[in-house]
């Protein structure tokens, strides 16, 4: 077995189809272990040796959070603390030792042995990462199919932290001087302002991401459950490992991750019976691309208080190096606006880098499924109140203050 890519289709195929074990004469040990057991490794992985050389490699020139180091051989191998799965250092790796971490196996084989109900987290960007003829609801099929209890839209839990947004903003932002960086959804951009501008964290206001969100809600209310997001994103899988957020996301696999479940198990979501049920509103739905939480915070702050003096101005920046720019400005006082959104990928989660669609016609499927909702902001939307008053919240003090689910502490 000469590779790592022939290793993880070999034991994918055996745990899909359960047809015994797999030969593993001539595995690489180290790679084997990544694959059994990923939680003990970084998000990126190192495979071989590298052959850059001494001195600063491109892969750690490339990475913001000095996640490549040398260790005490002076090889090149990457931090698990540092590094936040941003992807930059396998983009600039020249010898193609770098690679995303995989967590199918150990997903598969919780799911297998799952001891309460198990639910498959779909991030809002996944309108048609699987053919354009996968809808909600064959998708979901898919996921029972392959012995899941239900699949979650976070698009749900978007719209749970656009009203919690939209709420902060409507209590911090009260003079032309304040404004607010949007908390949730891309943990590359919490990540910046944490590691690199953590001067700007008292504008942040305490919340967690929709998918942490998800996770809590979901445990909350079935504390056995197994969950496992699937989404386009590698940082998502250190969001999870951080030790305040541990436990709420068992598992995080990429779109291309599910990709190969579906193509190993022979299954065609496309093929699948309809299970449709909508539960999120327009601004939920549209988190999946730039511009989509200023959007939806702001047409929520719009409906939560039409008569504010202080209206919404927004900005956004996509990508490593404009959020950056965008940062720096913030940090020399230079403001043309009062509400921040960064994403660490140009175009956004459908920008991703383990998304399977083009960005581009990821961000149209995006904007017609967003447009095809029947409500427009979480202020309408009669699933996410009556979720709110099922976990408790019976006043808007309580739900910015109280809630461990969806608040945290910075």
């Amino acid at each position: 077995m000469s590779t790592l890519e022939e290793l993880y289709r070999t034991l994918l195929k055996s745990a899909v189809t359960g047809n015994g074990v797999p030969d593993l004469e001539g595995a690489d040990p180290g790679e084997l272990d990544c694959l059994l057991h990923p939680e003990a490794h970084p998000p990126v992985w190192r495979t071989g040796r590298c052959t850059c050389g001494e001195g600063e490699a491109p892969c750690a020139a490339a990475c913001l959070f000095d996640a490549i180091v040398r260790d005490e051989k002076g090889e090149l191998t990457v931090d698990p603390d540092r590094c936040a799965g941003c992807a930059a250092c396998i983009a600039a790796c020249r010898s193609g030792r770098l690679t995303a971490s995989r967590d199918v196996l150990p997903a598969l084989d919780a799911l297998k042995h799952a001891a309460g109900p198990a639910y498959a987290l779909i991030a809002p960007a996944f309108l048609g990462q699987f053919s354009a003829e996968v809808t909600p609801g064959r998708l979901r099929s898919a996921f029972k199919a392959l012995g899941f209890s239900g699949m979650v839209e976070v698009a749900l839990f978007a719209d749970v932290l656009t009203l919690k947004e939209a709420l902060e903003f409507d209590r911090n932002v009260c003079t032309e001087a304040d404004f607010q960086l949007t908390s949730c959804c891309c943990p590359l951009w919490i990540a910046m302002i944490r590691k690199v501008y953590h001067q700007l964290m008292p504008h942040v206001p305490g919340a967690v991401s929709p998918m942490i969100a998800a996770g809590r809600t979901v445990k909350h209310l079935h504390p056995d459950a197994l969950t496992v997001f699937v989404g386009p994103c590698l940082a998502k899988k250190a969001e999870a490992r951080e030790p305040d957020l541990r436990g709420a996301v068992d598992y995080v696999l990429t779109f291309q991750e599910m990709q190969d479940i579906f193509d190993a198990a022979g299954m065609d979501p496309a093929a699948m019976e309809e299970a449709e049920r909508d539960h999120s509103s327009r601004a939920g739905r549209i988190y999946a691309r730039t511009g989509g939480v200023s959007e939806a915070v702001r047409a929520t702050v719009e409906r939560l208080r039409p008569d504010r003096s202080i209206q919404v101005r927004t900005r956004q920046a996509d990508g490593v190096p404009a959020c950056r720019a965008m940062m720096e400005e913030l940090r020399k006082g230079e403001r043309s606006a009062n509400f921040f959104e960064g994403m660490g990928c140009v175009g956004g989660c459908v920008g991703g880098p383990r998304a399977v669609l083009d960005r581009e016609t990821g961000r149209k499927n995006v904007d017609r499924y967003g447009q095809a909702a029947e409500y427009p902001t979480p202020l309408d939307n009669p699933y996410v109140l009556e979720l709110l008053r099922r976990l408790g919240f019976e006043t808007v003090d309580a739900f910015l203050e109280e809630s461990d689910l969806f608040l945290r502490r910075f």
